[in-house]
């Protein structure tokens, strides 16, 4: 599977995450960047087949909806594609976390019309593919310190692909493979 594997079930230590480490040096830019244009073209099938009511509406009493899981999909994208871009300049960095349930609360994307919401999950994603694919390899190994605790390049690439894939089987009737 490209050099990392997806787990269904993910540790809750200082972050969550959703891949296993893997061999930095059997991951490649190339096939990330192809894994995550699969994963793209498998949701632009099905989520545009939902219509804005749906997508609306939340998935239980108290939690997003469709489209605001998609909203979080593309703060978690613009955060991935911060990473990506500064980790292949510095060697290391410290960033700040995200507080996810504040950046979809505050940014509104239920306020937003769902195709458009769709569209810029979409198109962001591809640009983030794109930037994946033409990503320096020696990188990979650069490490985001946060809370203390190292994250690499490479393992943050894979992590965003496993997350994105755990959100996408959340939603109703979605097919993943």
């Amino acid at each position: 599977m490209n050099g990392y594997k997806y787990k269904s079930e993910y540790p809750i230590q200082i972050m969550a995450t959703y891949a296993q480490p893997a061999d930095l040096a059997a991951l490649s830019p190339q096939a990330l960047a192809a894994d995550l244009r699969a994963h793209l073209s498998r949701a632009e099938r099905q989520l545009s087949a939902i219509s804005p009511e749906t997508a609306a509406q939340p998935l239980e009493p108290g939690k997003w909806s469709i489209q605001q899981t998609v909203g979080h999909l593309i703060d978690s994208c613009n955060n991935n594609l911060q990473r990506l871009v500064r980790l292949q300049i510095d060697p290391q960095l410290t960033f700040p976390g995200y507080q996810q349930d504040d950046w979809v609360r505050l940014q509104r994307y239920d306020l937003l019309p769902w195709p458009q919401v769709l569209a810029l999950f979409l198109t962001l994603n591809r640009h983030f593919a794109h930037t994946i694919q033409h990503a320096n390899a020696r990188c990979f190994p650069h490490t985001w310190l946060f809370e203390g605790q190292p994250l690499t390049l490479g393992f943050i690439l894979a992590d965003y692909i496993a997350h994105l894939d755990h959100h996408l089987r959340q939603l109703p009737g979605y097919i993943a493979a």
